[in-house]
């Protein structure tokens, strides 16, 4: 007989289960059906994933039950069916893996996403009446996960203690931040928790290991708490149709250890997830005996002071902001090297920062500085409102990202006419990330347009033409560029979907990241048929672990394993300096092959950024009269 998960706890490391959803999703089942009731429509799929993560090594399986209340079943028209699925979840659990493993209930947020504004005693009622039912069914412990607020994980948690001293184990839903969505500190929030009776506390979901790491690291001085960790494969991407995730089984086994030395106990995977990634977590942890965590907890991630900022050599200084027929980006980049900085909008409503970077910026002579549209399917402030501040407080030049995930066909259009009314017409036209990855899952991702289709809209509009096809009266201006990944295996696939965008009305490109300088020259050479000028980007990197999260966990990113070795180890001043170091040499390289130079601002550290365009400008004024015949 298995002892009691506790005492279990005490002495091992236990290897829990990964995705049912996403793994479900990747077997054919859609996006937009509800997976618990696969309990009883098909049982025998749900056994198997059980069994599939069991033969994989781990020890915690979490029934199939995560939406399965009353509030989430009723999308479907299923809230009669809340007893059903869960014993069923239960049973199959049981009945893939027997006695040899914990079969612990799972149990979702009712509140994440769109749900906030529920009454608290319709969440207290449907909470219990999952609980009572998994408790009736036999599980050997609950498992509380993907929670943003402090607040209704206790109201959950306390229903239980009511009634049951069985195992619980509670998770955050985190991002690598220091405080839950409701505002308390993570250490504020596992001592409330372990006062109110939680006997694991830890993170899953909406991070892939580089985040919940960094989670970890701000409470690893609570020694006398179980930590669990249940990552994310990475940051979802959406290509040709279909949602991937790009972190490895061999990288989830190397993080594997790192958990475990910060008090990890109870290790697995969310998100994207496989079999094979809880078989390398496994194999990587056979025999791992846990030892005390001992760990600087500061935040490696927090940005401090940088370099100082290097004063931009001279040149000719370009047209001012008001003046008239002021040449546009691909005017400048056909004549010269030119720099566009992107800088992300703030997550809050503190704009102070960012401000500053936009005129440190400006002060550096960039030609354009870019806005994501809520990258990452993260909430941020409104690109169009800061545009329009950095272009009438600084006189920069907004570049606004317009994705196509937020907007249906009529605020897409509205949009743009807000945009040319304020004066704003340069534009990234970006797919977006899937929203039930950011920060409100419970969000829809609208796609009303492609990638593709929104170029070619915009390109209507400077025609005079509205979506509908009725006119407008005046014709707008814009100046539309299309995003393009190198990071591929094929790349020769991804330049001919990229020629579909140039076919469509893309203006210029602005590519992911690149940290290979050969890559450099082999996007070069794919891409020179094409006629329109590449800004190709750069992200200086912060420290080693800033490195390893790129490469591992985030889509379109790849590192090369110099660049990765170098890094290694390095944090703080010293990485920062090893990142802008490794930038500049990728610049000596693209120099010789492209005008167009896009910069991407790490952590709103704008410092590292004017640096390397203080750079580019030294370079440049070296070479813009005398260029290699390979530039464009």
């Amino acid at each position: 007989m298995k002892p009691d998960l506790r005492e279990a706890l005490k002495q091992n490391i236990i290897i829990g289960d990964g995705a049912m959803g996403t793994y479900l999703y990747q077997m054919g089942f859609p996006v937009g059906i509800s997976y618990e009731e696969l309990n009883l429509l098909r049982p025998d799929v749900v056994e198997g994933v059980h069994r599939k993560y069991y033969e994989a090594g781990a020890r915690l399986i979490e029934t199939n039950t995560f939406s399965a209340n009353r509030e989430k079943l009723s999308k479907y028209g299923l809230e009669n069916e809340v007893e059903a699925i869960n014993r069923a979840g239960v049973e199959l659990a049981r009945k893939a893996v027997g006695e040899d493993a914990y079969v612990i209930g799972a149990i979702g947020s009712i509140r994440a996403g769109k749900r906030k504004n529920i009454r608290t005693a319709k969440v207290r009622d449907d909470f219990k009446q999952q609980i009572d039912i998994l408790l009736g069914a036999k599980v050997d412990g609950l498992l509380f996960e993907s929670f943003y607020d402090l607040e209704e994980l206790l109201i959950a948690l306390k229903i239980v203690r009511k009634v049951s001293m069985l195992p619980v184990i509670c998770q955050f839903a985190t991002e690598g931040t220091g405080t839950t969505q409701d505002g308390f500190t993570l250490q504020e929030a596992f001592l409330k928790l372990q006062q109110a009776g939680a006997d694991v506390i830890g993170f899953n979901c909406r991070s892939g290991p580089n985040g919940l790491m960094r989670s970890l690291e701000k409470v690893s001085g609570l020694h006398d708490i179980p930590f669990s960790v249940f990552p994310n494969a990475g940051i979802p991407d959406y290509v040709d149709g279909k949602y991937t995730y790009a972190a490895t089984p061999e990288y989830f086994g190397e993080t594997a250890r790192k958990f475990a030395d910060l008090g990890a106990r109870l290790i697995g995977g969310c998100c994207g997830t496989t079999p094979e990634h809880i078989a390398a977590i496994a194999k990587s942890l056979d025999g791992y005996v846990p030892q005390p965590a001992a760990i600087d907890a500061a935040p490696q991630a927090a940005v401090r002071p940088l370099l100082q900022v290097i004063e931009s050599a001279a040149r000719p200084a370009g047209p001012s902001a008001g003046a008239p027929k002021e040449p546009t980006i691909v005017d400048l980049v056909r004549e010269r090297h030119t720099v566009i900085v992107e800088l992300d909008p703030p997550r809050d409503l503190d704009i102070e920062r960012f401000m500053e970077g936009a005129k440190a910026l400006k002060e550096a002579h960039v030609d354009a500085l870019t806005m994501a549209d809520n990258s990452l399917a993260v909430t941020r402030m409104s690109n169009l409102a800061l545009g329009h501040l950095v272009k009438q407080q600084h006189g920069v030049r907004p570049l606004i990202h317009i994705a196509c995930r937020d907007r249906n066909s009529i605020g897409t259009q509205s949009h743009l006419m807000g945009l040319h009314a304020l004066g704003i017409d340069h534009v990234l036209a970006v797919t977006g990330d899937p929203a039930r990855f950011g920060d409100l899952p419970g969000s829809s991702s609208v796609y009303d347009l492609t990638s593709f289709e929104i170029i070619r809209m915009i390109k209507q509009l400077n025609e005079g033409i509205a979506f509908s096809g009725k006119p407008l009266k005046k014709k707008a201006n814009f100046i539309v560029g299309a995003a393009f990944n190198p990071n591929v295996k094929y790349l020769d696939k991804a330049v001919q979907r990229l020629e579909r965008k140039v076919e469509a009305g893309a203006d210029y490109i602005m590519t992911q990241p690149v940290y290979d300088p050969e890559l450099i020259v082999k996007i070069y050479e794919a891409t020179k048929h094409l006629g329109v000028p590449i800004f190709i980007g750069f992200m200086p990197l912060a420290s080693g672990n800033n490195a390893n999260y790129l490469h591992n966990e985030v889509p379109g990113i790849q590192l090369s394993d110099e660049v990765l070795g170098r890094m290694a180890g390095l944090k703080g001043e010293e990485g920062r300096a090893m990142g802008v170091q490794i930038t500049k040499e990728l610049l000596d390289v693209a120099m010789n092959y492209f005008n167009g130079i896009y910069l991407m601002t790490p952590f709103l550290a704008y410092d590292m950024t004017v640096q390397l365009t203080s750079y580019v400008w030294e370079k440049a004024k070296r070479r813009d009269f005398h260029l290699s015949p390979h530039v464009k």
